[in-house]
């Protein structure tokens, strides 16, 4: 069982930056990827970025030139570092890992809002 625990949501304005952190319970050696999606009022939840344990990144197409995700293995955590946020950034994220055994683990999420 991998649990997940993420920070950094917060309001902010348009242009602004957040960093999010996503801490697992566990190393990522059963871990095959971490990532984060989010999840607009009446919407699905949509990837927003991945990261494999082999390094590979993949990003959606909306954030993609903003958004970077990165990992430190030591401490176990997951990074997105978004800037030059939008309105339409705006959403519940939520940490994300995939075992090898193809289970799939979910934080409890954290609210950006971006206002202007």
């Amino acid at each position: 069982q991998v649990q997940l625990v993420e920070s950094g949501g917060g309001l902010v304005q348009p242009g602004g930056s957040l960093r999010l952190s996503c801490v697992a319970s566990r190393t990522f050696s059963g871990i095959v990827s971490m990532g984060w999606y989010w999840q607009a009022p009446g919407k699905q939840r949509e990837m927003v970025a991945i990261i494999t344990s082999g390094g590979s990144t993949n990003y959606a197409d909306s954030v993609k030139g903003r958004f970077t995700i990165s990992r430190d293995n030591a401490k176990k955590t997951v990074y997105l570092q978004m800037n030059s946020l939008k309105s339409d950034d705006t959403a519940v994220y939520y940490c994300y890992a995939r075992t090898s055994d193809w289970r799939r683990y979910w934080g409890n999420g954290t609210l950006v809002t971006v206002y202007s």
